[in-house]
């Protein structure tokens, strides 16, 4: 297991490098070694190169993909900003946003996230990071023998043009339902239509990841963020006073259907908690998480924060 903490810290000092297009030129020479640290310590950060234009990260961070994706599918309010960068989240200021790895409700997670910040908050805002091959450890083999056997079933109940949550439309970019429904069939979704045309879609996922390169195994599972109990309590009891818990926005069940066991989330959450640390971004930074090693989250901050982000 890992010990190395989060994230791995690079500046001009060992790198010689001082500008956007040098780090990049730096990387490019280094690919190998670079790439490796990243699989061990889960996350670098690149820090002092002054990053400014969308397209400086863009080209940066595809030295670290085949290719760059898109956001169609993906349940975060998100805008899409250049090419292919996005807004890290739209989620109000003064919200946290719980630990979780990058789609791992996806048919196909992406492998790498990278994050720039722009403008830091002036108070709070911080990416926090946790090494999911460290939570595994921590967690009771009881519980992680339960999960790999059965799995996770995502739900996800999308309204038509507005309602509570992320309307369809916004999900999947389109307002045909056949582009919908012929996506949602070529990734083995389940799926129906409501009277009111809504839209339900459920998938099956594991909880447990298996790096690609390294075969290291990790918690990897947006479980715990799924869960009505990762709802602030208050906002859990307007919904349920609203809607049936099947019609929350999002929520997690076994692979099979079966509701989690509630005691289960506490276990999960003081094992990530544990293993959580933070950083306090500036302005110019780019920080490169290995999506099936670092899961992320979000502080909540005050004053103007910019950080986007790219999926590959």
């Amino acid at each position: 297991m890992t010990t190395t903490k989060l994230p791995g810290l690079l500046t001009p000092v060992e790198t010689s490098a001082h500008t956007p297009a040098e780090i990049t030129a730096w990387v490019e020479r280094e690919e190998a070694v670079t790439k490796a640290r990243l699989r061990t310590e889960g996350a670098l950060l690149f820090r002092g190169f002054g990053f400014k234009e969308f397209s400086e990260f863009e080209h940066f961070t595809m030295l670290f993909v085949d290719k760059l994706a898109s956001y169609v599918g993906g349940a975060s309010p998100r805008t899409n900003v250049e090419g292919k960068v996005f807004t890290s989240t739209d989620t109000a200021a003064h919200f946290s946003i719980n630990q979780h790895h990058e789609g791992a409700y996806l048919p196909q997670m992406p492998r790498i996230i990278g994050f720039y910040c722009r403008v830091a908050a002036a108070k709070g805002g911080q990416t926090p990071l946790a090494d999911g091959r460290r939570v595994l450890a921590r967690l009771p083999a009881e519980l992680v023998a339960r999960y790999e056997e059965r799995g996770v079933r995502y739900v996800n109940n999308l309204p038509n043009g507005f309602g509570i949550g992320k309307t369809w439309q916004a999900q999947f970019q389109t307002e045909d339902r056949a582009k919908v429904e012929k996506m949602l069939q070529d990734e083995g979704y389940e799926f129906s239509w409501r009277p009111d045309g809504a839209l339900r879609t459920a998938l099956r996922a594991g909880a447990i990841g298996v790096h690609p390169v390294t075969g290291e195994r990790a918690w990897v599972t947006q479980v715990d963020h799924w869960h009505p109990t990762g709802l602030e309590p208050a906002t859990r009891a307007r919904l349920a006073k609203a809607l049936p818990q099947e019609n929350f926005p999002m929520n997690a069940t076994y692979g099979d259907g079966e509701p989690l066991p509630e005691e289960d989330f506490p276990i999960i959450r003081a094992a990530i908690s544990a293993e959580t640390v933070q950083f306090d971004w500036q302005s110019g930074d780019v920080l490169i998480c290995d999506n099936y090693l670092a899961s992320h989250g979000r502080r909540p901050f005050e004053g103007e924060r910019k950080v986007f982000v790219t999926l590959g």
